[in-house]
């Protein structure tokens, strides 16, 4: 394009601002809806790329819309710029909590503290990170206070500016693989407490052979990934005592996410049978409590 047209073109958008706003917002939304109608019809599965990108997608037009609208109409905004600052202060004060989170949207963007489809843990708030734009972050609420790693179906939206003033947990390597830990409390049966332990550990390691060699592959990634050292892959037993005088038996295993829940129960239930056979006296809940 030569510079007379340019400037010619210049020229016509500045006669006709408002037909050039509309041309300008509906572009970008064509273009928008294209590209994700595009990423959408790929096939799902565990690749989050799609979603990120149709994120930074949806971003990056809000963000291309507002510059080329305040390009557009730059002449008016400097007319009333006098007037503007004279409200200024009013202004800010009133916006101030979107100001923050336009901020914390910043902030996010150059720590790259999570990513679309990440877990995480923001305050007392867990969840997978299903969407983020310049106000705030959408999260599908995971159950992590039970252990039971499922959705609750419920979602939540995170302002922005709470990533700035709270401490924020990327659980992602949670994902696939977990060290789950949980605790069997009963009365003590007059045996050594510490015959069962054997009994537990060759339990665990039989429920998970089946994906014993991937759990190790998987943890030797997350402790090269990470710098740290977790707990497993094998499983491990703990005895301690409660302030009523109970045993508590707490097991670690280290296993895929979605099976947790199964095989705490089907250890627990062994465990249980064991102890009943060994101690028929034990009766009730006053004489046995399964946290």
């Amino acid at each position: 394009m030569e510079f007379p047209e340019f400037f010619l073109l210049l020229d016509l958008i500045n006669k006709h601002k408002l037909v050039a706003s509309v041309v300008l917002i509906l572009a970008l939304l064509i273009i928008r809806f294209l590209i994700v109608f595009f990423l959408k019809s790929r096939p799902a599965g565990e690749n989050e790329l799609p979603k990120r990108l149709i994120n930074t997608i949806s971003n990056v037009t809000s963000l291309l819309m507002f510059v080329g609208l305040i390009v557009v109409w730059l002449s008016e905004i400097r007319f009333v710029a006098l007037s503007i600052a004279t409200f200024s202060v009013a202004l800010v004060l009133a916006a101030r909590e979107f100001i923050q989170c336009v901020i914390g949207a910043f902030y996010l963007a150059s720590t790259r503290l999570f990513s679309v489809g990440d877990w995480i843990k923001v305050g007392e708030s867990n969840g997978e990170v299903i969407r983020s734009d310049w106000l705030s972050t959408s999260l599908l609420e995971v159950d992590m206070e039970s252990h039971g790693y499922s959705y609750t179906g419920r979602t939540l939206v995170i302002p922005n500016n709470q990533f700035v003033s709270h401490s924020v947990a990327n659980l992602n390597f949670m994902r696939r693989y977990v060290a789950h830990s949980f605790s069997i409390v009963c009365l003590p049966n007059g045996e050594n407490p510490f015959k069962y332990v054997d009994y537990l550990i060759e339990k665990s390691e039989v429920y998970c052979q089946s994906f014993s060699e991937v759990a190790e592959r998987y943890s030797g990634l997350i402790e090269n990934r990470l710098g740290i050292t977790l707990h497993g892959p094998g499983p491990s037993v703990r005895i301690t005592t409660t302030e009523l005088g109970r045993l508590d038996f707490s097991i670690t295993i280290f296993c895929p996410t979605h099976d947790a829940v199964e095989l705490e129960q089907k250890i627990t239930r062994d465990f249980l049978e064991v102890l009943y056979l060994e101690s028929p006296g034990i009766q009730g809940e006053d004489k046995l409590d399964k946290e």
